[in-house]
């Protein structure tokens, strides 16, 4: 008889014991600090080590973090622009790259830095073999599936920060509709890390209350409360925060502290990212994806099966599809 664990979830690999904290995050413009700030805040790692090309603003940015050691329970911050320096990270967050443009899709970035992770990651393994990758660089869902294949590392150690995010801000603006915190709306998006991404209506509840059964109508173009802006609202809040400000940091330098937690405390909390998901959902094609998955000090161990609608499925395999297009033309 099949468990019920069995039938929630797909076994993608066992549990090991957790290792060292070191953490090594790559590239120090307005994400990697920010996420290098937001994991020392929380206490998340006692020993950071930054990486980048830009020495004078990679010495500054250390400099700057190491000032307030104080304040942080006297972390170790190391700096260097010789990967030599990561040995022995137990995470490497990479967030290099060309940084996203006003109006321009996180797509269109992917050539570009393709060609970037392939400096990055070959060096990042050969100092820390033993170490998981979590990719934030965009179009991370591609980038993900590109430093798979380039790292040589087994799929569950390579993960993507994918739609954590995306989920926070559906249940931060399903929150400001319904007056409650967002850590009590409980709602998922998945598939791609933008355009393509599928919001879980059929998921959506408050206290174990099924949004709709409320609302049939919820999250379609039927609907005559409109649930569907919200999707909508997520898609394009990165692209408004970037017109607004030049660039996103802080939600996304947050996501990654919790990505992290996850990892170096060996929670097994169930998170949306980016993951390999061929034979998901009926996904044939190879490629990376966010799904709720069990992240532990192993990566990725398990990957929830969500009773999904059949255009919830249809809307997946179509962000398969998207990823695989683009994939199909990458020069490695």
């Amino acid at each position: 008889m099949t468990s019920v664990k069995d039938n929630i979830m797909s076994q993608v690999a066992e549990t090991l014991p957790s290792a060292g904290n070191k953490i090594t995050i790559v590239g120090i413009g307005q994400v990697g600090m920010a996420c290098a700030f937001s994991i020392l805040a929380q206490n998340v790692s006692n020993e950071i080590c930054l990486i980048d090309v830009c020495e004078d603003k990679l010495i500054g940015e250390m400099m700057d973090l190491q000032h307030g050691s104080n304040f942080l329970k006297n972390p170790k911050i190391t700096a260097s622009t010789d990967y030599a320096a990561s040995a022995g990270s137990r995470l490497c967050i990479v967030t290099a790259g060309v940084r996203q443009k006003e109006g321009e899709t996180r797509l269109s970035l992917v050539q570009r830095n393709t060609d970037i992770l392939k400096h990055i990651i070959p060096k990042l393994v050969a100092n820390s073999p033993d170490t998981i990758l979590l990719m934030v660089s965009n179009p991370v869902d591609v980038m993900t599936y590109v430093a798979w294949k380039l790292s040589g590392l087994p799929k569950n150690r390579v993960i993507g920060s994918g739609t954590n995010l995306d989920s926070s801000r559906f249940r931060f603006l399903m929150s400001q509709r319904l007056n409650v915190a967002p850590t009590s709306c409980h709602g998922w998006i998945i598939g791609e890390h933008g355009d393509s991404s599928v919001p879980v209506w059929s998921g959506v509840n408050i206290a174990g209350v099924r949004l709709r059964e409320l609302n049939p109508t919820i999250g379609t173009s039927d609907d005559p409360e409109k649930w569907n802006e919200l999707h909508k609202q997520v898609v394009n809040s990165a692209y408004e925060v970037i017109k607004l400000k030049g660039y996103t940091s802080w939600a996304i330098g947050l996501s990654v502290a919790s990505l992290t937690s996850a990892i170096l405390k060996n929670y097994s909390s169930v998170v949306a990212v980016s993951t390999s998901v061929m034979g998901e959902h009926g996904i044939d094609k190879d490629v990376f994806l966010s799904l709720p998955c069990v992240l532990n000090s192993n990566g990725v161990t398990s990957i929830v099966k969500q009773i999904l609608t059949p255009t919830e499925i249809e809307q997946l395999q179509n962000s398969a599809n998207v990823m695989d297009q683009v994939q199909a033309g990458l020069k490695f």
